[in-house]
């Protein structure tokens, strides 16, 4: 820099004074409040630009574009010649696409409603019960409560080693000031079905059980026109070598004749179901194979945290145990009795279910009487279901469901 030029600039007045800029702030701000905005440019805002919109190419026959494509290799001033697709002689899972949903092999017109361990139904436990033929029965039957009234089937200082197993879940196992939903409630439900367990000694017919894991489910029925299936991985299932005994005598089955499915029109009993046109017709699977030595489904173990990235309300969420306890009670009547609709079954299938989002359990009993579910009329099936809060009698609910078909 020249001499006279910088003296030039020491003399001469500053462009920005901050003092003059607050100056002329307050002053503003004084008379009517108004106030100065400065704007940034694109790069300090973080804004995406808007996306190019692609040049549309017009295609004149007589006058195709002259490009370097057979010569395979760059030529200035001829055209970019367009992406052609590649096709691989071999088989590369990483680049599959699947084909159009009518062209695949299992493609049919007509629709099929699935119900995952993701869909959450409006109508909540009224549309389970009339998907499902059912009718609610409020509380739990009064001989499964007696089971875990019983002294001889109490656990000694059973109050004590359930508080102790809440701490555990709580407290102990963790290093956090206060533990996830996910974590404590999952470690709840294995301490108390470790507690239920140490019972073995004076109820053998507890070791003729086995707990498992991320089982997939498969099951299909007609409803009215419709047909519905209930597929995926519910949670943690105990089986059992022998069946659980039912728990409405016939009298009370054959009543169920008379009771009306409730209806909620104009909205369709098919809501919030996944509908597919690409599905097997008579899938029926329980998850397990032919020869495994526990093929009766004894009691489901639901979590309402168990999965993350699906957070369901607690009506959604008594509507998932339904379904998915209905779906393994049909999958098995389906083993038992075949395919083929039955008004009345023989010995109906029972399965229970309990769910728990760590402090609040919920209990049910689901007693299949039919596999006849495509009209409103005749046989229903039952659910009797109970809900019990954060208080010892939760755990005489939760023993008793254990030991039944036990003692």
């Amino acid at each position: 820099m020249f001499p006279e030029t910088a003296q030039r600039l020491k003399t001469a007045a500053p462009l920005f004074s901050h003092a003059a800029f607050l100056t002329d702030l307050k002053r503003l701000s004084a008379h009517g409040g108004a106030r100065r905005h400065l704007t940034v440019g694109r790069c300090l805002t973080a804004k995406v630009p808007p996306p190019r919109k692609p040049r549309e190419r017009v295609e004149i026959p007589g006058l195709e574009m002259v490009t370097y494509g057979e010569r395979m290799h760059y030529v200035p001033g001829l055209a970019k010649p367009a992406p052609q697709h590649w096709e691989r002689d071999y088989k590369d899972p990483r680049y599959y696409k699947s084909p159009p949903a009518h062209e695949m092999r299992l493609y049919k017109d007509k629709p099929c409603y699935m119900f995952n361990q993701r869909t959450s139904a409006l109508e909540g436990v009224r549309q389970a019960a009339w998907l499902t033929k059912t009718q609610v029965i409020p509380g739990l039957p009064a001989q499964l409560l007696s089971l875990a009234e019983n002294p001889e089937n109490q656990i000694p200082d059973q109050d004590e080693r359930v508080q102790n197993a809440i701490k555990h879940a709580r407290f102990w196992d963790t290093t956090e000031d206060r533990p996830r939903k996910e974590k404590y409630s999952n470690t709840l439900l294995l301490n108390l079905l470790h507690l239920c367990a140490t019972l073995q000694c004076s109820h053998p017919a507890l070791g003729r059980r086995m707990l498992a894991e991320n089982y997939s489910l498969a099951t299909t029925w007609k409803r009215g026109e419709d047909l519905l299936q209930i597929r995926g991985q519910n949670g943690l299932l105990l089986n059992s070598t022998d069946p659980l005994p039912q728990m409405s005598g016939k009298q009370e089955v054959a009543d169920t004749a008379d009771h009306v499915l409730d209806a909620f029109y104009p909205v369709s009993p098919t809501i919030d179901l996944q509908k597919v046109h690409v599905y097997k017709e008579e899938v029926n699977h329980t998850g397990f194979r032919d020869d495994y030595p526990y093929p009766h489904a004894h009691t489901l173990y639901f979590l309402e945290s168990a999965d993350p990235r699906c957070k369901l309300r607690p009506e959604q969420f008594r509507t998932k145990m339904i379904m998915f306890t209905f779906g393994n009670a049909l999958a098995r009547a389906h083993k038992l009795y075949g395919t083929r609709p039955q008004r009345l079954l023989d010995r109906p299938v029972t399965v229970q279910s309990v769910g728990t989002n760590g402090r609040i359990f919920q209990f049910m009993v689901f007693q299949l009487n039919t596999t006849d579910l495509s009209g409103d009329d005749g046989i229903k099936n039952q659910i009797p279901a109970g809900l019990a809060g954060y208080k010892p009698e939760a755990f005489s609910k939760f023993l008793a469901l254990y030991l039944h078909g036990a003692v």
